[in-house]
């Protein structure tokens, strides 16, 4: 992801401005060392950027299409290819060039729904295939 080190002291509310998130998929959130169940990991897509960032003469940058990595400390069900946004989120900027985002929060508040809800259980961590329609 580009252009995170302007928001240290991580404003989600100010990156997230001019975004649109979509949920692509959902699985278990699991501890590394324990392998204890400690939520659901919902994953979306940017799929609008309108942010304005600071960048250098003829740069042009965004992150459209990016993914995160929404960490919600419980159990919960999110339908595929649907708006959502993170409640109350705490983020820490990582990686050798602070260029990712943990993004732990409390709840997925739907924004509008578009398709298929997968329901995340110990059996079923990986979402199912969306089915395309055939054309004729």
């Amino acid at each position: 992801m580009k252009h995170l080190k302007q928001f240290n002291m991580f404003d989600f509310e100010r990156f997230s401005k001019g975004k649109v998130y979509v949920c692509v998929a959902c699985q278990t959130w699991k501890d590394y060392t324990t392998d204890q169940v400690l939520g659901t990991v919902v994953e979306v897509a940017i799929v609008q950027d309108d942010t304005p960032y600071k960048q250098k003469d003829g740069e042009q940058a965004t992150n459209l299409y990016e993914k995160l990595k929404f960490k919600v400390s419980k159990d919960i069900s999110v339908p595929i290819n649907t708006k959502v946004s993170p409640v109350n989120p705490i983020c820490t900027i990582y990686g050798d060039y602070a260029n990712q985002l943990s993004v732990k929060c409390e709840d997925i508040r739907v924004v509008s729904t578009n398709a298929t809800s997968v329901t995340i259980t110990p059996q079923n961590t990986v979402p199912p295939k969306p089915v395309l329609a055939k054309t004729p």
